[in-house]
């Protein structure tokens, strides 16, 4: 497995943290080894109910604690009518949608006071509205400050389940606003009903880095890249070591590019 001190930072599940106590005493052992990206599950910038302002609250003593540079969560809702879902469901794709999208999403950057990240779920259905997917992204962008955290294993599953262009994609939505990327797999049986699930449980694919030459070609300057994996983390360390070398070798060979053009 990788030492320590070759990993650059880590994302950690903020929804994990948010009680302290006992919490505390890891992330300070953490915070002390490495830069440290808050990722959280239920901010519900999608919901139709109002912010979780509690919750709010919670993920910014997290953020604070950790010194992060900036957090993040998904372009999603978790819950409504004050029902818990237990799942990252997608919203409608209109205007008046991501325009309360938008709202939310300021609001809780205004209140951490660290830049705040919108992440791009793998979905199982077309959703209704007026927008496309990436009509959708730009819209939420377009009415806000935040940035936006590029899932490329996402993106790879919604083109293969929604049969779309993925490298189109990439082409329609704000690049500028790209903070952060997430890397990840599927294994081949990560498929329920002929669609193809986002698992997290093998190396990054071929096409997802073939997404991040594409993406880093023609933003060499990207700020962070990570990769994600949710299972069997004693028995991929192999695994982990080759897909970070190859990220890094990707993004590093266009970043040389870059400075000497």
């Amino acid at each position: 497995m990788a030492s320590k001190e070759s990993i650059d930072w880590l994302e950690i599940i903020t929804d994990r943290y948010l009680d302290g106590n006992e919490k505390d005493g890891e992330l300070h052992a953490l915070r002390e080894q490495f830069v440290l990206i808050p990722h959280g599950l239920e901010m519900s910038v999608g919901s139709g109910d109002p912010l979780d302002l509690d919750y709010v609250n919670a993920v910014a003593r997290v953020v604070h604690a950790v010194d992060a540079p900036w957090f993040s969560d998904h372009l999603c809702f978790t819950r409504e009518n004050g029902i818990e879902l237990g799942n990252l469901v997608p919203t409608v794709q209109t205007l008046d949608k991501a325009k309360s999208i938008a709202a939310n999403a300021q609001r809780v950057q205004d209140i951490v006071g660290r830049p705040f990240l919108l992440e791009n779920i793998a979905t199982y259905m077309e959703m209704p509205g007026e927008l496309s997917q990436t009509e959708m992204i730009r819209a939420v962008l377009d009415n806000c400050d935040c940035g936006l955290l590029l899932d490329l294993n996402n993106l790879l599953v919604n083109s293969v389940n929604h049969a779309f262009d993925p490298f189109a994609y990439l082409e329609e939505i704000p690049l500028e606003r790209v903070v952060q990327v997430h890397l990840a797999g599927n294994s081949e049986d990560a498929h329920v009903g002929g669609m193809l699930i986002d698992s997290h449980d093998a190396p990054v694919g071929r096409q997802v880095y073939e997404l991040l030459d594409w993406l880093v070609q023609r933003r060499p300057e990207l700020p962070a890249v990570m990769i994600e994996r949710d299972t069997a983390f004693e028995e991929c360390a192999q695994e982990l070591d080759a897909d970070l070398s190859r990220a890094r070798s990707i993004v590093a060979r266009h970043a040389a590019g870059s400075r000497t053009r």
